[in-house]
């Protein structure tokens, strides 16, 4: 078995990862990024790019080459009205430019840009194709993992100061970590799968669309629209007994304006369930170890946070850990920043978390019981009507949501 050492081990290539990998590249502490698929390129990824997000890549230099990527932009989000119109619930127009928008990337193109400005510094590696097996645990201290490339080379341990698991909701290292979520209960899924664009679609805003006990939402893209099919838990397999005709009736019932191409759907293969949880940790690390993103918390797709919280928690660990490293200290003194790291991003963590359990009450659940005709009765869908102003309050929160992160200064460009 081949040996290896890095200062910071990095497990799993999505944004948190990516993102961490590049900030303590930056800060010239050595690193490896661990990602188990040989490329990025996956559909139906979390690709709603915040304020938040843009502002950070601004930060480190990298604004001009995302804008150059394909993207569309989200200027508001709206409800409709039982009249066919719409109440603008946020407008990002109302924010300060160039943050005045949510962008719509795909996440590959985004991962190929950090991935590339990462490669610049002389500290950063990346693996593709490896994945993560178990950690390396010596008298209770996490000191390394083990490496398995995905077509069958040679195991590896990699040793490391410190391993970041920023493996996902299935995060294999936060199950050998011995660290369990708290789960809290969703009553739905969501089914993803795409339909072409016409010219004259509206491509800034964000509308659901609400028929009888179906809910649909479709984010317009470059060429197509991105569209998510919610449902109780557990239809799937209904869902795919009837057939695609049957799902296609149901999305143009639900969009009539998306009739003349849900042909777009040849079959139900062409449709992806995402099992939709939400959860998170009691405690994000143990000396040694520190999960991230969603291997600490998995998000709702209910507002489009997830890559962006992640991206906020990578930001927080760098900052707290890296100082630490360059002070040389190793093993259980690295427990005070990863600790800190939890402290800081729990309250944010907990604040979306609540905020999509409300949505999730107060929207979904009402719409599947066939409540939801006259649309939600809430005191923020008034506010918005009748207090312009709170348009405004409602786009800040969801494009920079709360304690967004800034770039540490080695990391700037």
């Amino acid at each position: 078995m081949r040996v290896s050492r890095t200062s910071v081990a990095v497990v799993g290539g999505g944004p948190a990862g990516v993102v961490l990998g590049l900030l303590v590249a930056r800060a010239g502490v050595d690193v490896r990024v661990v990602e188990s698929h040989h490329d990025f390129n996956r559909d139906f990824r979390g690709d709603t790019v915040h304020a938040s997000t843009i502002r950070l890549l601004d930060e480190l230099g990298l604004g001009d080459r995302f804008r150059a990527l394909p993207q569309s932009r989200l200027d508001d989000f709206s409800l409709p009205r039982p009249d066919g119109s719409r109440l603008v619930l946020g407008e990002f127009s109302r924010l300060r430019p160039p943050y005045d928008h949510v962008a719509m990337v795909p996440q590959w193109d985004l991962l190929d840009l950090l991935t590339t400005a990462a490669r610049q510094e002389p500290s950063f590696t990346i693996t593709m194709g490896t994945a993560a097996s178990d950690l390396i645990v010596e008298d209770g201290l996490v000191t390394g993992v083990h490496l398995t490339p995905r077509d069958g080379g040679e195991p590896e341990e990699l040793r490391a100061d410190v391993v970041i698991a920023c493996d996902g909701r299935n995060s294999v290292l936060r199950a050998a970590a011995g660290l369990r979520p708290r789960r809290f209960p969703v009553g739905f899924d969501t089914w993803w799968f795409r339909l072409p664009r016409h010219e004259d679609d509206d491509a800034t805003a964000l509308v659901p669309a609400f028929t009888g006990r179906d809910v649909l939402l479709a984010f317009p893209r470059q060429g197509y629209h991105q569209v998510a099919y919610f449902a109780p838990k557990g239809s799937d397999a209904a869902l795919r007994a009837a057939g695609v005709e049957a799902f296609r009736a149901r999305i143009a019932r639900l969009r009539p304006d998306f009739a003349d191409r849900v042909e777009g759907i040849r079959s139900m293969d062409d449709v992806h369930v995402l099992d939709v949880r939400t959860d998170r940790l009691r405690r994000w690390w143990r000396p040694g170890l520190l999960c991230i993103g969603d291997a600490a918390h998995a998000m709702s797709p209910a507002g489009g946070v997830g890559i962006n919280l992640a991206v906020q928690d990578a930001v927080a660990t760098a900052t707290a850990l890296v100082p630490a490293l360059r002070q040389g200290l190793r093993g259980r003194a690295l427990d005070p920043a990863l600790r800190a790291v939890q402290r800081r991003r729990t309250p944010p963590t907990v604040v979306v978390q609540t905020a999509q359990r409300f949505l999730h009450r107060v929207v979904f659940e009402r719409a599947f019981a066939g409540r939801l005709q006259g649309g939600p009765p809430l005191l923020p869908v008034l506010l918005a009507r009748w207090v312009p102003p709170a348009r405004g309050l409602y786009a800040r929160a969801v494009a920079f949501g709360p304690l967004p992160e800034h770039a540490p200064a080695w990391a700037r460009r």
